[in-house]
C-alpha cells in the first residue's frame, strides 16, 4: 500500500531527521519536506501564538495544509504538549502525537507516545550562580534555551541558544535592561534532543501499528480503540482499575477484536486495588 509511494513529512522543526529513516526502511516510502511550511501558525511553544486545537486536529491541519502545498496524497506529522504528567502529576511529561493521513486510500493512522524522558522547565533568574544551575538541570548546551523579559510577556524573546558565549552576553543584557530574565528549555524538535528521541519512539510505534493488518480485510492500523477495565487484584479478586482487555477495531470494515489479559498478566498488584489499598 505505501511501497514506493512520496510521504511529505509536515514539519519545519527538522523532524524528518528521527522520521524518515524508520519510514523509510519499514514501510518502503520516499520521504521530502516542503521549505514554505509554516507550522507555527497552529500554535508555537514560546507562547507567541496559542494553539487553538487539540493536538490530533492540530496534527491533522498540519497534513492538510502540506498535502495542499504540494498535491501529496501522503503526508504525517506530530505535535507535542508538555507540562505536569496526567497521573504523576509532580513529574513533567512530554506527550507527543503522531498522525498519518493517506487520502489514497483514505485511512488516518494515529499513536501516542507519552515520556516522563523531558528536559521541560523554565525559571525566572536574577544571577549568574541562578543561571548555572538551571543549565546544568537542562542539559545545556546539548539541549537550546529561550530567554525573555517574564513568562508571559514575549517583546523581548531570544529563541534558539545553544552556546555558553551567546548565553552569557544575552543573560547580561537582559538583567542591565530588567534587572532579571525568564528563562526557559526550547522545545523545538531540532533544539531539544530528547524530545527528538520521544518522537522516534513515537514512529516506531506508528510503524507497528500500520503493519498490523485488520484480520477481516487486511487493512493497515488495526489498532487499539478501546479498553475494558476489571483486571481482578490479586489478594481480594475484586475488579481493579486496570485494563482486562483491549478492543481493536478497523476503520475500513469496523471489524472488532477483543484481547484479555493484555499486559500478560491475569492478576494486579493489590497496590493497585481500591479496596485493598483506599
Amino acid at each position: 500500500m505505501f511501497k514506493g509511494r512520496n510521504l511529505l513529512i509536515a514539519t519545519k522543526h527538522e523532524k524528518e531527521k528521527v522520521i524518515a529513516p524508520i519510514l523509510e526502511k519499514e514501510l518502503g516510502v520516499k520521504c521530502f519536506v516542503v521549505t514554505n511550511l509554516d507550522t507555527d501558525e497552529f500554535g508555537t511553544f514560546t507562547g507567541e501564538i496559542d494553539r487553538k486545537d487539540d493536538p490530533i486536529t492540530t496534527a491533522r491541519k498540519k497534513c492538510l495544509l502540506a498535502m495542499e502545498l504540494t498535491n501529496c496524497d501522503l503526508a504525517i506529522a506530530s505535535e507535542g504538549s508538555f507540562g505536569p504528567h496526567p497521573s504523576i502529576y509532580f513529574i513533567p511529561a512530554d506527550d507527543e502525537f503522531l498522525l498519518l493521513i493517506d487520502k489514497k486510500n483514505n485511512l488516518e493512522i494515529i499513536v501516542r507516545e507519552l515520556s516522563t524522558e523531558t528536559n521541560f522547565n523554565g525559571s525566572e533568574i536574577k544571577t549568574e550562580k541562578e543561571l548555572i544551575d538551571f543549565i546544568q538541570q537542562v542539559k545545556f548546551p546539548a539541549h537550546g534555551l529561550i530567554i525573555k523579559k517574564a513568562k508571559y510577556d514575549f517583546t523581548n524573546i531570544i529563541k534558539g541558544i545553544t552556546n555558553h558565549e551567546l548565553l552569557k552576553r544575552t543573560f547580561k543584557d537582559f538583567i542591565s535592561k530588567y534587572g532579571k530574565a525568564f528563562i526557559e528549555t526550547d522545545m523545538r524538535a531540532m533544539y531539544n534532543p530528547m524530545r527528538m528521541e520521544v518522537i522516534k519512539k513515537a514512529t516506531l510505534k506508528l510503524t507497528g501499528k500500520i503493519n498490523t493488518l485488520c484480520p477481516n480485510c487486511n487493512t493497515p492500523g488495526f489498532g487499539i480503540t478501546d479498553s475494558n477495565e476489571g483486571l481482578p487484584c490479586e489478594l481480594c479478586n475484586f475488579p481493579t482499575r486496570s485494563a482486562l482487555s483491549y478492543i481493536y477495531t478497523c476503520q475500513k470494515c469496523t471489524y472488532k477484536k477483543e484481547e484479555e489479559f493484555p499486559n500478560g498478566k491475569q492478576t494486579e498488584d493489590p497496590m493497585y486495588c481500591d479496596f485493598c489499598n483506599p
